[in-house]
């Protein structure tokens, strides 16, 4: 259903907010067609998101006390830069609330967040065949980084690696 204008509230993830943000990303999964690749839990969220060792930070973009969208980051590092960067890892907005100002409202909140900790730029990907998506990012004027390809390594390949030996001989 198409909504009118609405009035988007976006506020930093509180740990009472878990299961909404657990519901979020397993609808993000959906959408990107990888539900059989969430193993995240509530415990888990807990942990990394509020923890000791928090790694990531999130938002949740409401409309009245529904929760519309959400955003994912964590700060990497330009080395070329000699600053910091905001990464974006997920930005979701639910199918009916798209077009309504609710991923611009969140893009806005994080670039302002950029900018107030003086990050050098603001990163993220982009599943190739998401040509929605890439004409909103393209519109807001990010440009895609031609001559990169994301490479990754996980499961068995990621403890593998961990494992090689590189003492000299």
């Amino acid at each position: 259903m198409a909504h009118p204008a609405p009035t988007v509230q976006i506020d930093p993830a509180r740990e009472e907010d878990i299961p909404d943000i657990l519901l979020l990303i397993r609808e993000l999964a959906e959408f990107e067609r990888m539900s059989n690749e969430v193993v995240a839990t509530e415990a888990s969220l807990r942990a990394s998101l509020f923890g000791r060792a928090s790694s990531a930070e999130v938002v949740i973009a409401r409309v009245d006390a529904e929760a519309v969208g959400f955003a994912v980051w964590f700060h990497n590092y330009s080395t070329f830069l000699g600053r910091r960067g905001l990464y974006l890892e997920d930005l979701f907005v639910r199918p009916e609330w798209r077009g309504c100002g609710v991923g611009r409202a969140l893009l806005s909140h994080l670039a302002r967040v950029a900018v107030a900790r003086e990050c050098g730029r603001m990163e993220w990907s982009v599943l190739n065949w998401n040509e929605r998506a890439i004409g909103f990012y393209e519109r807001l004027g990010a440009v895609p980084m031609a001559g990169w390809t994301v490479y990754r390594l996980t499961g068995d390949a990621l403890a593998r690696l961990a494992k090689v030996d590189t003492s000299p001989g």
